[in-house]
């Protein structure tokens, strides 16, 4: 499965690639034909398909979870589905493993398929796969070397019977977690290669599987820490299928080789990758710190009033990325085709497109939500305000994402980081002060005031230097 009009794209030998006029430009490892200034036809057709098979697998992927409790909460019992959910709670963290290299891959391939480099596409990939597998390899042998001196029942806050199984249910898991990361750079290098639709596709088989494994085990009576182990090891054997068959089948000529690495791509993936890593970082602790500052200020009963509606508004974020994410590599391509107006027009289109996408949802929530968490749950949650603040904060946030993806696919992620790194404080500030004087509904528009005043800024400075950075190099070329 692949994007209908880059069939024969995707599968083209290292002699058969188009080679563009006789101008050259410089990428890593050699000098390679510019690329033509016409974009591919059919962007739109793909567009949709993208969007729409994005949306179908983060619904799967949202839903999945939600099938999974009832078959795994009576078949765990209370004490031991809580060490589990406790355990996912902590390698969602292990995303952060692969050091930003992921991303940085991504940003490296979209002019190297333009310029048709295959020889510097397979030397970056084979480096990402060489980089992350080391530092997965030796995560994995330090948990392993110092499991016995974890005390994972103090760490996970279990006892009884359960206590016994803390170990080896970590281990499962983050062990399952850490050999995934490497696996998971097949789904960059579909993106990359407009795979889009065939990734989307994968990425919900490995959530279906999951489930049904998960049933299977449970039918046949297999210990529930075996029932653990089938569900964490799922991903991992889908995406074993998913990179033999796309490296396989579609990709052979950019198959990871170890003759392949070179310390220069290493060094530049790593140093790309840094950037994402940060960004990553300081994104994810602003982002998640309103729990933590409403138990701190109001006590543990009021996060629950918050956490509620926004463990299910946090559902549009993911969305928004899937239906933005597969314009990166896009946006990379049209920057070396230096293709100006398209991705101007582009990024005008996206920007609606997001913010329908949180709108639409987050409506729903706040004409309806009171009634629906009312019925749903025996604590009165989620006041109309504070709906009202948190599907303000999601279009803030889809408004910006056209942005960012541009900054991301040219490795311009310093305004990003600016940007963030203001928020983080001020928002937190902000938030300590507000929450206190004025409840749980105070939060969001907190962070909404200062993610306008802060963010948003850098986001339109850092995509406008983009174009006029590029647009300044076209006029000395040409």
């Amino acid at each position: 499965m692949r994007a209908p009009d880059n069939k024969l794209e995707q599968q083209k030998q290292p002699d058969e690639v188009h080679r563009g006029p006789e101008r050259m430009v410089q990428t890593i490892g050699r000098p390679t034909a510019a690329p033509t200034a016409a974009a591919p036809r059919g962007k739109g057709r793909v567009l949709v398909s993208w969007i729409g098979t994005a949306a179908l697998s983060r619904a799967v992927s949202a839903l999945v979870p939600l099938a999974l409790i009832p078959l795994t909460l009576s078949y765990f019992g209370t004490n031991l589905y809580g060490l589990w959910t406790a355990v996912i709670a902590v390698t969602a963290m292990m995303a952060f493993a692969d050091l930003g290299v992921g991303l940085g891959l991504m940003t490296r391939l979209a002019p190297f398929r333009i310029n048709g480099d295959v020889d510097a596409a397979r030397r970056c990939i084979s480096s990402a796969y060489a980089v992350v597998s080391a530092a997965a390899l030796f995560l994995c042998a330090l948990l392993w070397l110092f499991a016995g001196a974890i005390p994972w029942p103090l760490v996970f806050n279990v006892n009884g019977s359960t206590a016994g199984e803390a170990q080896t249910v970590a281990l499962v898991c983050l062990t399952a977690a850490l050999l995934n990361i490497p696996l998971y750079l097949v789904y960059r290098v579909q993106y990359a290669y407009h795979q889009v639709v065939a990734s989307n596709v994968w990425q919900a088989a490995a959530s279906v599987a999951s489930l049904l494994l998960a049933l299977g085990a449970v039918l046949v009576k297999l210990p529930p820490v075996a029932v653990i182990a089938a569900v964490a090891a799922c991903p991992l054997l889908v995406n074993v299928v998913n990179t033999i068959w796309t490296f396989g089948r579609h990709l052979p000529h950019l198959t990871p080789r170890l003759r392949f690495v070179e310390q220069r791509s290493i060094r530049d993936l790593l140093g790309l990758g840094g950037l994402f890593f940060i960004v990553t970082l300081v994104m994810t602790l602003a982002d998640n710190a309103d729990p933590l500052i409403i138990a701190h200020v109001l006590g543990l009963a009021s996060v629950t009033a918050y956490a509620v509606p926004a463990k299910l508004l946090t559902q549009l974020g993911p969305l928004v990325i899937l239906v933005n994410q597969p314009l990166w590599p896009m946006y990379g391509e049209a920057l070396a085709r230096r293709d100006f107006s398209w991705i101007r027009r582009t990024v005008r289109r996206m920007t609606i497109v997001s913010v329908l996408i949180a709108m639409l949802p987050s409506v729903f929530l706040v004409l309806f939500g009171d009634r629906l968490f009312a019925a749903w749950l025996p604590v009165p949650v989620g006041s109309r305000p504070l709906l009202i603040g948190l599907a303000c904060w999601w279009i803030a946030l889809a408004a910006v994402s056209p942005r960012f993806m541009v900054q991301n696919a040219a490795g311009a992620l310093r305004p990003q980081l600016l940007g963030y790194s203001l928020y983080l404080p001020l928002s937190v500030l902000g938030k300590l002060y507000g929450v206190g004087q004025f409840g749980v509904s105070a939060a969001p528009y907190i962070g909404v005031i200062i993610y306008t005043a802060t963010v948003v800024p850098t986001a339109i400075y850092g995509y406008r230097k983009v174009l006029a950075t590029r647009e300044r190099e076209e006029g000395r070329l040409s």
